[in-house]
């Protein structure tokens, strides 16, 4: 496939930090196919996404002519290629304009602010926004959603929460929040548990040492119940959730759990989600490849090498002190530590697309086995399933 072929979701965090909507970047080569685009546009899997939540999707990606666009699809423009001097519009916001669709506008700390109401969405950089005047953002918000973008600290996380921004990016995810040194003592012992089931206890053993930690397995239970949507009656012990679901997606879900707060578990999580969501791309992708090289399918510890990748973000450790608790495949490890083998490459690419290097996530996916159609359907597939990570009662935007 063309290096530039590439289609990016991202997910945009509402005011109670539940997904609340999608950020779609990319770049197609010009002259191109357009497969990515065309495959996320036609896709029938956007119907599992909310219908209430936006997707803010680049312009020039978009065919003002296609009159069955989804309605939940924004085009975005950036006020930097609008005419100096005049009222003219290019032709491509003409066209949408006159098709009566909701339209997203990107401006820099060059660009004038638009007046309120002259568009539906406004994207914002958040250091940007921190030096308008007070009030700036309160007007604009009355008629127009704001979204704040590039929010690199939990200190811009919550300043844009707090000013009037609906919608925010969620880079933030990636840092480490300032607190004391002290252990997490519930995180230490989700590490120990992780590391029987990666040794292969038995469960007598699992359900023993669970069974003594009423947070852990009151949060466990939570979680899986709220993803096992096939199931008539909700599980309700920890040697239930083993014989219903086996060891296999027992283990996937306390390596999710880890990240959950059991001190607040009414409140979305998304450094969770996060985790979810790269776990299951990394499973999905993996299988893809795999099926293409006629090799394994390393689909286990592609989801373990996924939501494993976080934990230094979370346990204020660096990954290689994390690996060293845990009996791991070498294959995870190998990941894990050095971006090696298949699953290292793999993860290579799920942070360069997650941290917005275009060019880097497409050089990475043009090595591989793998269509846009397929990087483009994967997302989905993995952002569906790692949307319903949530806990019961969990408020929606």
């Amino acid at each position: 496939m063309a290096a530039s072929d590439i289609l990016l979701i991202h997910p945009l965090l509402g005011k109670t930090d539940a997904w609340s909507g999608y950020l779609v970047d990319g770049e197609l080569q010009p002259g191109g196919s357009g497969e990515a685009i065309r495959c996320l546009i036609e896709s029938q899997l956007l119907g599992k996404f909310n219908s209430q939540h936006p997707w803010l999707i680049q312009a020039n990606l978009l065919d003002p002519a296609n009159h069955a666009l989804d309605q939940r699809i924004i085009p975005q423009f950036s006020a930097a290629d609008k005419p100096d001097g005049t009222n003219a519009k290019p032709q491509p916001e003409t066209g949408f304009r006159e098709a009566k669709r909701q339209l997203a506008v990107k401006v820099g700390p060059r660009d004038k602010l638009p007046a309120t109401g002259a568009w539906d969405y406004l994207l914002i950089g958040v250091g940007h926004a921190r030096t308008l005047p007070p009030y700036s953002l309160l007007g604009l918000s009355s008629r127009t959603i704001v979204v704040a973008t590039d929010i690199q600290t939990h200190g811009d996380h919550h300043w844009a929460k707090e000013n009037y921004c609906s919608l925010h990016t969620t880079e933030f995810l990636l840092t480490r929040v300032d607190k004391a040194d002290k252990a997490d003592i519930t995180r230490v012992k989700l590490l120990k548990i992780l590391a029987l089931i990666a040794a292969d206890a038995d469960t007598a053993s699992l359900d023993e040492v669970l069974r003594h930690e009423s947070k852990l397995s009151y949060s466990l239970l939570r979680l899986v119940n709220s993803a096992a949507n096939a199931l008539r009656t909700p599980i309700t012990s920890i040697s239930q959730a083993i014989n219903l679901l086996g060891r296999r997606q027992l283990q996937r879900w306390v390596q999710l759990l880890v990240y959950a707060d059991p001190n607040n578990a009414q409140q979305p999580n998304p450094l969770l989600q996060k985790a979810a969501a790269r776990g299951r791309l990394m499973e999905i992708l993996s299988s893809r490849v795999a099926l293409q090289q006629n090799i394994e399918i390393l689909g286990d510890e592609a989801f373990m090498v996924g939501s494993f990748s976080l934990l230094d973000v979370l346990l204020h450790m660096s990954i290689g002190e994390v690996v060293q608790q845990l009996t791991l495949p070498d294959s995870v490890k190998m990941a894990l530590l050095g971006h090696r083998g298949v699953l290292g490459q793999l993860l290579k690419l799920v942070i360069a697309a997650e941290t917005r290097d275009t060019a880097l996530a497409a050089s990475l996916l043009g090595n591989l086995p793998l269509s846009a159609a397929e990087h483009v359907e994967a997302q989905l597939e993995a952002l569906i399933w790692a949307e319903k990570v949530n806990v019961p009662g969990e408020a929606k935007n």
